[in-house]
């Protein structure tokens, strides 16, 4: 069941939502530049296990309104509280993929991770995507430059090479095929503003800290996106936390090893 939430007074969010009468209920946010579709092999499985899966369009991807400003994890993580005041939701798992974890880290820093009761960090680019004297781990910022001047001289072009670099499993043509619609489906505006916030924001590191609630964290050895030692640094950094780490993934380790990313994340779940 889809439908659109109001976050400000001329923005709306796509929400898709199924087993609405679930037991328990996962919220996911999806990666940059796709959207809720991303989880499909997820939103495949786990509402038949009983479990209630939010998916919730960040503004400018998938089917949500395609504003020409509010682009920064500040403005992302309160669209994501006003859906969660919406729906009155409680006692629920925060997911967040890529851009989409850095995302959830803001909200459980900004808004005190209301209604959260277990998060879940997958792929997440977080603290920084970014390689700094401080924090040699990330991406040069030239290759993420070069990621915004695709986006606004050649977006199609752009996109191929990012899903040359998103899994590490074998994938057919048409699921890249299909990735890559993903990608077509956000604005260009949207997925440029999106990978600006990558270069600026240096407050994820102190954001993990102030994390209480236990956390699973889930990542593809093989990422060249978002490199293996994030995890590393996310585990040192968040109290209470746990790093997976997948052997046989990349970035997109929800498709690479699905299977036993829904074992790993239902199983954090039940505990």
């Amino acid at each position: 069941m889809g439908y659109y939430v109001k976050v400000e007074p001329n923005v709306k969010i796509y929400v898709e939502d199924l087993n609405q009468e679930g037991k328990k209920t996962i919220v996911f946010l999806h990666g940059w530049p796709g959207s809720h579709k991303l989880f499909e092999y997820q939103f495949n499985v786990l509402p038949q296990m009983g479990y209630r899966c939010i998916g919730i369009d960040q503004r400018g991807f998938g089917e949500y309104d395609n504003p020409s400003d509010g682009y920064c994890y500040d403005r992302l993580a309160d669209d994501v509280r006003g859906v969660v005041k919406i729906l009155e939701l409680e006692d629920f798992t925060l997911l967040g993929h890529s851009t989409g974890g850095a995302i959830a880290i803001r909200y459980m820093a900004r808004h005190n991770g209301y209604g959260v009761s277990k998060l879940v960090l997958c792929a997440a680019a977080a603290p920084s995507l970014i390689k700094s004297p401080y924090f040699p781990y990330g991406l040069p910022k030239e290759a993420v430059d070069e990621i915004i001047q695709g986006a606004y001289t050649d977006r199609p072009k752009m996109l191929k090479g990012f899903g040359d670099m998103f899994f590490f499993q074998y994938v057919t043509e048409p699921l890249s095929d299909w990735f890559f619609q993903l990608g077509l489906q956000a604005s260009s505006w949207g997925t440029a503003e999106t990978a600006k916030t990558w270069l600026k924001e240096e407050a994820l590191f102190s954001d993990l800290e102030k994390i209480e609630v236990p956390t699973l964290i889930l990542h593809g050895i093989h990422d060249k996106v978002c490199l293996f030692p994030l995890a590393e640094a996310q585990r040192k950094s968040i109290k209470n936390s746990k790093l997976v780490a997948f052997k046989d993934s990349g970035h997109g380790l929800f498709y690479d090893q699905k299977d036993e990313f829904n074992k790993e994340l239902t199983k954090f779940i039940e505990v």
